[in-house]
């Protein structure tokens, strides 16, 4: 159906899409444009789950068991509380460092024929000429930003600073470790993304954030007070503040972005110019991934162009409402942390790892705890948990609707 493709971005999403597109039919005319140099991805490591990696191998077997063998793996997660570690049997993980992630995918697609030019910069007033022009250009999507009317555009700026930071030290797991300091928490989440290096993103409360002077300090400086805060975990190895390829780390607060709209005549968006989630629920990858999957289902699929893209837009709006959800109520458990970091440390991880649910803010933590556990006991409460829980968070999510109107 769609002869000339042209994709604005060379994130996943984008290199993925022309992928499949160009395994569907051979013929079809593809350029992905990305407007820094290859190679120069900035970023540390993603993760996925066993759940993406099984569409992958489905969907295009050669790029799949590319990515697998340059993944690492993990079936544990670690909680550090106050230096006294909980470890716990979890679902298998995947860590990949994105720099080999984009590497991958554009070699694949490379081998397929799309053609990739980079260092090419699309601005909203000279798009390339295509009969799809997909928006893969990220948060701040210049495409999407044109017609920011149109598509409804809505960004939420969320409350914690954080920065996004590598490390020498291979985490076997997928590790959470927490410190208190005399100006409030501050914690890390880390996994690995390579034999020799892990990501690991620092987290805190504004307060924690000035009083500790990380507001201010150098780069150099900042780090310096990080592996102190964190050289237990750290077991003596540096953070890297500077990614392959990429500019210094700089500390940022998470930009939610959704959109009543999702296409503009020949106009398509996907991956984060699309929307975004919250990175503590590791799922920005995966459903970027996801997005790629159903539009080139529907453009497979469809008889012609409108139907498709409509079709692609009523299936990912509606599919993306619980990875919202979830990310959200993640985002709000960390900001909530005082609520539950006094807890028995058992229960604080098992809290931790109920930090999706949208019935955990309404329940004193400790009752929670021991409902969940009983409900993994009685079928009639796990209904009740499965009930309740989605109607809150429609309840939730209307008054928040309600308030931005």
């Amino acid at each position: 159906m769609c002869v000339k493709v042209a994709c604005v971005g060379g994130g996943p999403a984008g290199l993925y899409l022309s992928i499949l597109l160009k395994r569907q039919d051979p013929s079809h005319h593809i350029t992905v444009y990305e407007r820094g140099p290859e190679g120069s991805a900035y970023g540390w490591g993603v993760t996925y789950w066993q759940a993406l990696l099984d569409q992958l191998h489905a969907r295009d077997p050669e790029s799949a068991r590319a990515l697998e063998g340059g993944s690492v793996r993990w079936n544990q997660g670690v909680a550090d509380v106050r230096g006294l570690a909980i470890r716990q049997p979890g679902d298998v993980g995947h860590g990949i460092g994105r720099h080999r992630l984009l590497e991958i995918l554009a070699d694949r697609a490379r081998n397929l024929g799309v053609h990739l030019e980079f260092e090419r910069e699309i601005t909203a007033d000279d798009p390339p000429e295509a009969d799809l022009l997909v928006a893969a250009d990220g948060v701040h999507s210049a495409l999407r930003t044109r017609h920011a009317d149109h598509f409804g555009t809505h960004l939420t700026t969320g409350r914690n600073p954080y920065l996004w930071l590598g490390t020498t030290r291979v985490f076997d797991s997928f590790t959470f470790a927490f410190v208190e300091t005399g100006h409030g928490w501050i914690w890390c989440y880390g996994y690995p993304c390579g034999a020799e290096r892990s990501t690991c993103v620092i987290e805190c409360g504004p307060r924690t954030w000035t009083g500790l002077g990380l507001d201010r300090a150098s780069e150099a400086d900042g780090l310096a007070l990080l592996e102190r805060l964190f050289a237990h975990v750290l077991d003596g190895h540096p953070l890297i503040g500077r990614a392959p390829a990429g500019g210094r780390a700089r500390w940022l607060t998470f930009r939610t972005l959704t959109n009543r709209a999702w296409y503009r005549g020949n106009l398509v968006l996907l991956g984060d110019a699309a929307h975004t989630t919250h990175y503590s629920t590791g799922a920005g990858t995966t459903l970027a991934l996801e997005d790629a999957f159903a539009l080139a289902d529907a453009l497979r699929e469809c008889a012609d162009l409108p139907q498709a893209l409509a079709r692609y837009q009523h299936e990912r709006k509606a599919a993306l409402l619980p990875a919202q959800s979830a990310a959200r109520h993640s985002a709000q458990w960390y900001e909530s942390l005082t609520r539950y970091i006094d807890l028995p440390p058992e229960q604080m991880f098992a809290l931790l790892g109920q930090r999706h649910s949208p019935l955990l803010p309404y329940v004193p933590p400790r009752l929670y705890h021991r409902l969940d556990r009983a409900a993994g006991q009685l079928e009639a409460l796990r209904r009740f948990k499965r009930w309740l829980g989605p109607r809150l968070a429609r309840t939730a999510h209307a008054r928040a609707s309600a308030t931005r109107a």
